[in-house]
């Protein structure tokens, strides 16, 4: 009885995750941030990063949307990614990869600090490969943004991101940048 009352309370106690990522972030910031991808939470879309990842998609993406108190945005593999022949800071943010759109995977987990989080339209079913990592908590979107993950080191770095100073939080000049981001067990 004991042993199964330990099982429900660490189940109770927060999302489990089985996989991570590594950012390796260079700019204004400089250093490495690791998310733990909550995978009973957000399968599809933990999957999804995962998959990205591997590839080396999300290397060399910009961080493009940085919104200070609230949350620093990247992902844009289409039109992110510096280097590429697509790249195109007045574009970034409105790309995706060659993925399909993702089906909502809402949870009762809450947009807190450190939480990450998947960009889309207005559209629920459109998130893609775009994601953001909140500087501050923002109950508005609980419920409303499908959370994928979490900032367990690294925050230090997250919260030194160059902000964004154009119109929504567009970075101008030159962004920081994901150098590299590979997946971890």
């Amino acid at each position: 009885m004991l042993k199964s009352l330990t099982l429900i309370a660490a189940l109770v106690a927060g999302p489990a995750f089985a996989t991570g990522l590594d950012i390796t972030v260079s700019g204004e910031a400089n250093g490495v941030v690791h998310i733990d991808l909550f995978d009973d939470v957000a399968p599809g879309h933990v999957e999804q990063i995962t998959k990205l990842a591997s590839e080396g998609a999300y290397d060399n993406v910009v961080f493009h949307r940085v919104i200070d108190g609230f949350m620093a945005q990247t992902g844009d593999v289409q039109y992110g990614k510096m280097g590429a022949a697509d790249f195109s800071m007045q574009m970034a943010g409105r790309g995706g990869s060659t993925y399909p759109d993702l089906k909502a995977e809402f949870s009762d987990q809450s947009f807190d600090t450190g939480v990450v989080g998947m960009a889309r339209s207005q559209n629920p079913n459109s998130a893609n490969a775009q994601f953001f990592i909140m500087f501050a908590p923002a109950p508005h979107l609980d419920g409303q943004y499908t959370v994928v993950g979490k900032v367990t080191s690294g925050m230090d770095v997250v919260n030194q991101i160059k902000r964004g100073t154009g119109p929504n939080g567009a970075v101008i000049g030159e962004p920081d940048v994901m150098t590299s981001v590979t997946v971890t067990e």
